[in-house]
């Protein structure tokens, strides 16, 4: 996995730009769109819509806090400035990885458990809920070391 200091010094990676609470809402709707669309899917469609549903909530979260990244590793490295646990860095990582083989090398995948991302969604919903100035400040801060 990349590090913070090596995301924020590439092109698209981190970088802090103006809160964006309508690209937040925006991005959580597509999250919920995506799942949608997940339910419907069977195969590889499935899996590319699941990871894209869990991956438009995570990017709801930064889009409140003003927090841009255009490389998927590093916005998931960034997880851990909003206490995800390793099980849930851990199953985004491995969807990202299995969505990377559907769609790129044509390999057979599943989505065992719909559930999962669902679960994951609503996580992130739970961290835009308790997001605050002060705790996205703090954030940002810690960002900017």
């Amino acid at each position: 996995m990349v590090n913070l200091d090596w995301c924020k010094k590439q092109i698209g990676g981190i970088s802090l730009i103006e809160k964006k609470q309508h690209l937040s809402e925006s991005y959580l709707r597509e999250a919920y769109d995506s799942f949608d669309a997940c339910l419907k899917n069977t195969g590889k469609w499935k899996v590319i819509t699941g990871y894209y549903s869990c991956y438009n909530a995570l990017y709801s979260i930064l889009m409140k806090c003003g927090i841009k990244s255009e490389i998927h590793d590093c916005s998931i490295k960034l997880m851990i400035l909003f206490d995800f646990s390793d099980t849930e860095i851990k199953f985004l990582e491995d969807l990202k990885r299995k969505k990377i083989n559907a769609q790129y090398y044509l390999r057979e995948v599943n989505l065992d458990d719909v559930s999962k991302v669902k679960n994951f969604i609503l996580r992130c919903e739970l961290i835009l809920n308790d997001l605050n100035d002060d705790v996205i400040n703090q954030v940002r801060e810690r960002l900017d070391e």
